[in-house]
């Protein structure tokens, strides 16, 4: 946190009087305080990994993404999924999350059939976002 001194810079003010036609002057000091934060610098998706299933419970292809981030720690996470351009979004999923001590997760995500997708991936906290995209090919319950 900075704190300004006491040589705060002088601020002079103009304001229209729309009724009088003339100028209203302010002369004064003020003051103001600087909170940095740090917020999440960087988003990777270090592994896609297929959950394989029997075939009776194969009715979607289920993927975990392990994801890592550098700086502040998210608490939340949304995955959207899109065609292959990354232009048609066909789902968007956002869950709160709790990391406590370093950046690494892993999210599971449905797809409903086999095809290849643009996957986004944002980790955000109060103060920042950050995002991650990679393209994954799902053939029947398989990942590439």
């Amino acid at each position: 946190t900075t704190r300004p001194s006491d040589s705060s810079p002088t601020v002079e003010s103009v304001e229209d009087n729309p009724d009088g036609g003339c100028h209203i002057y302010r002369n004064g000091y003020y003051g103001s305080s600087i909170d940095v934060v740090e917020g999440i610098l960087e988003v990777n998706i270090i592994q896609m990994t297929s959950i394989q299933m029997t075939e009776s419970q194969a009715e979607n292809s289920l993927v975990d993404f392990v994801v890592t981030c550098q700086g502040s720690l998210p608490t939340d996470v949304c995955t959207v999924v899109s065609d292959p351009t990354c232009q048609v979004s066909k789902s968007v999923v956002c869950d709160p999350i709790a990391v406590t001590d370093e950046c690494l997760l892993t999210i599971r995500r449905a797809f409903e059939e086999p095809g290849t997708y643009c996957i986004n991936i944002t980790l955000g906290d109060d103060t920042s976002q950050a995002l991650a995209s990679a393209l994954i090919s799902v053939n029947g319950g398989e990942s590439t």
